[in-house]
């Protein structure tokens, strides 16, 4: 699990962590825990018929599989299975989500993120400055919020698609925690609004 974390798309994306977590649940005899979790992402907006990934598209620039593994990830952390390579004490945690989200209305990049808040938790992508990935962090407490730092790395505008990227290192474009709405969880950076997808639905309906 912490493996297909850390690298979805190397292991088959979403359905492979939804095997993963099955096969897991079904060896602690708690299958029907992964149903009601469910649920209640769907009842937030951060499940759709495409899955965690459907509700990233809303939100962030494609690709998103380590966007839709950051939410695996939360799972996996309040199930025990998740290994972080750092854990922040409670006060270190407390004064990240105090200061992240007016932290980020400028726009960042990776080495700023780790520049600011030390190494992640949880490193949810390679090492590729090309390639976007999500940096976690997570506290000591269980019950604190893990909060994930969404970075990307895309062609500028009339680049779509072009490779390499334009940018050397992946730009932030939002902060996120917490177990709200999950489109109120979010906090964008400018570029983030930026490249923010229009929502289908205002043109075919919910």
């Amino acid at each position: 699990m912490n493996l297909a974390l850390r690298r979805p798309g190397m292991y088959g994306g979403e359905p492979a962590l939804r095997l993963i977590l099955n096969h897991l649940l079904f060896v602690e005899r708690a299958q029907d825990d992964w149903g009601e979790r469910q649920i209640s992402l769907e009842r937030r907006g951060a499940w759709t018929s495409t899955g965690v990934t459907g509700a990233f598209r809303l939100l962030l620039p494609g690709p998103h599989e380590h966007a839709m593994a950051s939410v695996y990830a939360e799972y996996a952390h309040a199930r025990g299975w998740l290994a972080p390579d750092r854990v922040l004490t409670a006060t270190e945690h407390a004064a990240l989500r105090a200061a992240a989200r007016s932290w980020v209305h400028c726009d960042r990049v990776w080495a700023d993120v780790t520049a600011e808040f030390g190494p992640p938790s949880v490193h949810l992508g390679g090492t590729n400055p090309l390639y976007g990935k999500v940096l976690a962090y997570l506290s000591e407490d269980p019950g604190d919020p893990i909060v994930f730092f969404h970075l990307w790395n895309g062609g500028g505008p009339g680049r779509q698609g072009a490779w390499p990227p334009e940018r050397e290192e992946p730009i932030l474009l939002a902060v996120r925690f917490g177990d709200g709405p999950f489109s109120e969880t979010f906090t964008f950076t400018p570029e983030g609004r930026r490249r923010k997808p229009e929502d289908p639905r205002l043109y075919f309906g919910t």
